[in-house]
């Protein structure tokens, strides 16, 4: 027996509740596929339709297993198509999420490199600073920025993030200048509320210990223009990536603190769902992104 075929076999006699339409449908007589199901419940030792002269219904079991071997069927289908893809051209529409700084800065910027070249694909992009279910609401990839814990989805790397500690020269001219993380429990520090754990800030000194200080500060927010807007104001000190406030600190309007205790090892990363094999578009947008962006991002060489 074919187990394959019997499996397919009985896939669309369960669809179609017909022996008949099965075997249209399969390009096969109705016989072939009568036998192919028949073969197929002795192997299993079950009765996997109930049949009578005017109705074909699944049993209790023959409805579990139909379950089953629809999503072998599928990814077996899957895996047959994408072996297509690996050699074909990147196309369609590709929908990205991404969070709302850095879409701006640099994702917009990048993405009609991207199209130029890629002409036969289509971009959509959502932006915002929640975290999406990217099987849920359609998205082909997520670019995220941080720590990753969700083990359903495969991440790959694009640059590493570098965060700064900084604020206005008009700030630290009135309240001074810390040199220690201890040091900053004196000042009104820029808290951005989607972290963890937004008070506690944590280095590492010198030596490589770890450092976790307790902050204050009046303003909150979830996004970190918000507070890049607020320290350039010299309303506190603010802790913030460098893709955000690179050129700032170039400019001179913002000054980077504590440069001797390093910060949290973060990154940029690509993520798309396990359960989705890597499409050529999918594939061409991560790697563009990987070759513009890292492993030394052009935003860290501006300070």
């Amino acid at each position: 027996m074919d187990r394959l075929a019997a499996m397919q076999a009985f896939a669309r006699v369960a669809e179609t509740r017909s022996f008949s339409e099965a075997a249209r449908r399969l390009n096969l007589s109705k016989s072939v596929v009568s036998r192919q199901v028949a073969a197929l419940e002795c192997d299993l030792g079950v009765r996997l339709f109930n049949r009578t002269t005017r109705a074909l219904a699944l049993t209790e079991i023959g409805g579990a297993y139909y379950e089953r071997v629809s999503r072998i069927l599928a990814d077996i289908a899957e895996t047959e198509r994408s072996v297509g893809h690996l050699q074909a051209a990147p196309r369609g529409r590709l929908r990205v999420n991404a969070p709302m700084s850095f879409g701006i800065l640099h994702l917009a910027p990048a993405i009609p490199d991207f199209l130029a070249a890629y002409p036969e694909v289509d971009v959509e992009m959502a932006m915002n600073d929640r975290t999406i279910d990217l099987l849920e609401e359609g998205f082909d990839l997520a670019v995220r920025i941080g720590r990753l814990s969700d083990s359903s989805l495969v991440a790959r790397r694009l640059a590493p993030v570098r965060l700064v500690v900084c604020a206005a020269p008009a700030y630290l001219a009135a309240r001074g200048t810390p040199h220690t993380p201890a040091d900053l429990k004196a000042h009104d520090c820029l808290l951005y509320t989607n972290a963890d754990s937004p008070r506690d800030w944590r280095f590492a000194t010198p030596e490589g210990a770890p450092w976790t200080v307790e902050v204050k500060g009046r303003l909150a927010a979830n996004n970190g223009d918000t507070l890049r807007v607020a320290a350039l104001a010299g309303q506190g000190i603010a802790r913030l990536p460098s893709f955000l406030v690179g050129r700032d600190l170039q400019a001179g309007s913002l000054v980077s603190l504590i440069p001797d205790y390093t910060q949290e090892d973060l990154a940029v990363h690509a993520v798309y769902p396990q359960s989705r094999l890597l499409s050529p578009k999918v594939r061409a947008f991560i790697d563009f992104l990987a070759a513009r962006f890292g492993p030394r991002p052009y935003w860290d060489l501006v300070e």
